[in-house]
């Protein structure tokens, strides 16, 4: 009986041991292909956190170009350049902030040592309303 439940969970979980998949092609009309348990399907579609840190004001070109590809969360540690000038601390954050806007995406502070930019198909949830669905 117990094994029997469980077995039940496991198969809404990850299917039956075997299952069929309908793959159509061009030229095909309908062709099937066995998936093994746990069978990975291959993603073409990726987005990327990525680490940054800020020591000096060129260090934003990376970080620029990873947000204008548009599949980059960035993580930015901006305490080296903040106890070494923090006029040029500004003036970075702020081009990162500009090209945060033009491509509707966000930039938010985390603490006094962190930002993260993020592309205009994430949210980022600040605590000051309920987040939208």
């Amino acid at each position: 009986m117990v094994r029997k439940k469980l077995r039940d969970i496991k198969e809404s979980l990850f299917g039956k041991p075997t299952e069929v998949v309908p793959i159509v092609g061009e030229n095909s009309s309908e062709e099937y292909i066995e998936l093994e348990p746990g069978a990975v399907m291959e993603r073409t579609a990726r987005i990327f956190v990525k680490y940054f840190v800020l020591t000096d004001y060129a260090d934003i070109k990376p970080i620029l170009d990873s947000l204008r590809d548009g599949y980059t969360i960035a993580l930015v540690k901006i305490s080296p350049l903040r106890s070494k000038d923090i006029v040029e601390l500004k003036r970075a954050v702020s081009k990162i902030k500009k090209t945060a806007d033009a491509i509707d995406g966000d930039v938010v502070g985390i603490d006094e040592d962190w930002i993260v930019a993020v592309p205009g198909f994430v949210q980022v949830y600040r605590g000051e309303s309920t987040p939208m669905s």
